[in-house]
């Protein structure tokens, strides 16, 4: 807690002209200044700042405080550092009531290792700027993906040269522990032996920027060939990729003037759509979406636009945005989901069908009302009772993380009548009351010590112990991807997908697991487990490991050889299904034949030798 003396006195030598003024052209107006406002788009300024009340406040949408405010609001500064940018710029030291000295200095000596951090990645970035400018291949590149000097500039896009020490020549002392803590160098082996070069080499360089406009980390997009495409900085003291969004820093105003952020996939489409009219475009860095995200951008928008390719991963991306959404929904937020044609992205879509084109698509993107529903009947038959109540209980955990309010009852009903239920006893079922239509008192468990049979007689007692069916090919694979989740990465999108769409369980906790390693890497069955800690998956996930004897030792193969074995199962159904049609239908022979010709390969993969 920040003592409010604290706050009077930093705010009576604070100048709020010379804060505004940085970042709004001002001009005087007899006792006050004048400017256009930068929290909407106008054209006549009505944006007033009073030196005499220390105050701003706009005519035209209404906004209004102080220097502690503006900070707040046009920075997206929290509260603390908003105090602290002010209380630095006058020489005050903040209190810390609730902590200790050794506390206070510890803190210091962060805030001031942080800032020779971003000085140095401030440094590499102004000697990327300038091998741009000395490189006619990497402008070439630029312009053959549409961009211009203009927004390059803006964006303070960069090139590192193909050479392993090419930061050399940007920095006195390349041996200096800053360029490897900030993730510009790597080290390999410890010692007098260790050997240093460039992480970033031969790519086009991404500055990503926090809201104040500081350096704190790269990407990086290869040219020609290569692998990986995208390059990221490792996680530092000053960047972690769960916090951060690329391009927040440069769509800060345009987030307010067009009234909502258009969260996209990667660093190209947010240069190459401010380019092409949408300056309001955010990405997050290589990771998924997270509530973090979410959260520092609603203290800019009550909007937001996420926007994905049409293909299976973008459709799984979408679900870990809704995900981290559903915490924000409340009644007087918009939160839409938009899905282009898989062939596109949102930069390739603007080139070929146009501005307005696209402005429609987002105008029309799914609300997140029917992106959750949308998201739990994926695949389910709701003409059946067990694809409706499948559905119900895909949804139950999306919908308790929604806010309490109007929206959070609206999406119950909606669930309730594609569930084929009424609101208030699917309320009641999901929060373990007996429904309203109910007759007698419910039953305790201890009341009887025999089942009873759907006609009301006595059922004899299970045997103990019912026998587990063996292990199949599904079983194994889930349990050796939750012991070696390393492994998710080694297989392809088309396994993913596959993986995805095996029924629950196995295809849940395939869900669950990509979406954990988006966001935090490999972790030893130790560390998943204590991840599903609460979550419904946890005992399916337990009864995986634990049910299945484990052989000494596993290599890769076996989870090829498993995952192989379910794509023989399905591709035999299709077989079947397809030789039905083939009299009627001249398509079907020729995809028989690229099915048998499949499944042939992949028996052939599955011998031994």
């Amino acid at each position: 807690m920040i003592p409010p003396g604290f706050k009077q006195d930093l705010l009576a030598r604070i100048d709020i002209v010379e804060i505004v003024g940085r970042y709004v052209q001002l001009k005087k107006a007899g006792i006050n200044f004048k400017g256009l406002c930068p929290f909407h788009g106008e054209k006549t300024p009505s944006f007033i700042v009073s030196p005499s009340r220390q105050t701003y406040h706009c005519f035209g949408c209404g906004v209004h405080g102080n220097a502690i405010d503006f900070l707040m609001e046009h920075g997206g500064l929290g509260f603390i550092d908003a105090v602290r940018d002010l209380a630095q710029q006058v020489g005050l030291a903040v209190p810390e009531d609730d902590s200790t000295p050794e506390e206070r200095a510890q803190a210091q000596q962060q805030r001031e290792r942080q800032g020779t951090l971003t000085e140095v990645l401030e440094r590499a970035a102004a000697h990327y700027r300038k091998q741009l400018k000395a490189s006619p291949r990497a402008i070439d590149y630029l312009k053959r993906r549409g961009l211009t000097g203009d927004i390059a500039a803006r964006f303070a896009l960069g090139y590192a040269p193909e050479g392993w020490r090419s930061l050399a020549s940007a920095f006195p002392h390349y041996d200096d522990p800053l360029l490897a803590e900030a993730g510009l160098v790597i080290v390999q082996d410890d010692g007098e032996d260790a050997r240093r070069y460039d992480r970033f080499r031969d790519r086009v360089m991404f500055p990503i920027r926090n809201v104040r406009g500081e350096v704190i980390g790269f990407g990086g997009r290869v040219i020609d060939q290569g692998e990986p495409k995208y390059l990221n900085s490792p996680e530092t003291p000053v960047f972690v990729k769960g916090r951060e969004l690329y391009g927040l820093y440069e769509a800060r105003q345009a987030l307010r003037q067009l009234g909502y952020a258009l969260v996209v996939e990667g660093y190209m489409d947010v240069v190459a759509l401010a380019q092409l009219g949408f300056p309001n475009a955010v990405a997050t860095l290589g990771t998924a979406c997270t509530a973090e995200h979410v959260h520092k951008l609603l203290r800019f928008t009550d909007t937001l636009v996420f926007s994905f390719d049409g293909d299976a991963a973008g459709r799984r991306a979408a679900v870990r945005a809704l995900e981290a959404a559903l915490p924000h929904a409340s009644d007087t937020r918009t939160i839409k989901f938009l899905f282009l044609p898989p062939e596109h992205d949102p930069d390739s879509y603007i080139r070929e069908h146009g501005r307005d084109a696209f402005a429609l698509c987002v105008a029309d993107a799914v609300p997140l009302s029917r992106q959750l529903l949308d998201t739990a009947r994926q695949g389910l038959d709701l003409s059946t009772a067990e694809g409706r109540a499948h559905l119900l209980a895909a949804a139950k955990p999306l919908w308790n993380q929604l806010p309490d309010g109007v929206l959070k009852q609206q999406i119950l009903a909606d669930l309730a009548q594609a569930g084929g239920l009424n609101a208030p006893d699917l309320l009641d079922l999901w929060q373990g009351r007996p429904p309203a239509t109910g007759k007698g008192p419910r039953s305790h468990a201890g009341d009887a010590p025999r089942r009873r049979g759907w006609r009301g007689r006595d059922e004899p007692p299970r045997p103990a112990g019912p026998r587990t069916p063996p292990p199949g090919p599904a079983d194994n694979a889930l349990r050796l991807l939750l012991q070696h989740s390393e492994w998710w990465d080694r297989l392809s999108a088309e396994d993913h997908q596959f993986l995805h769409e095996l029924p629950p369980p196995h295809g849940e906790l395939c869900a669950w697991m990509e979406r954990f390693l988006a966001e935090h890497g490999p972790a030893p069955w130790p560390a998943l487990e204590s991840a599903l800690a609460d979550h419904p998956l946890l005992e399916a996930a337990r009864r995986a490991i634990s049910g299945l004897a484990v052989a000494d030792v596993v290599r890769f193969d076996d989870l090829r050889r498993s995952i192989d074995q379910l794509w023989i199962e399905r591709l035999t159904r299709e077989s079947h299904q397809l030789a039905r049609h083939v009299g009627a239908d001249p398509l079907a022979l020729h995809r028989l034949r690229e099915v048998n010709e499949r499944i042939q390969r992949l028996r052939a993969l599955a011998q031994p030798g």
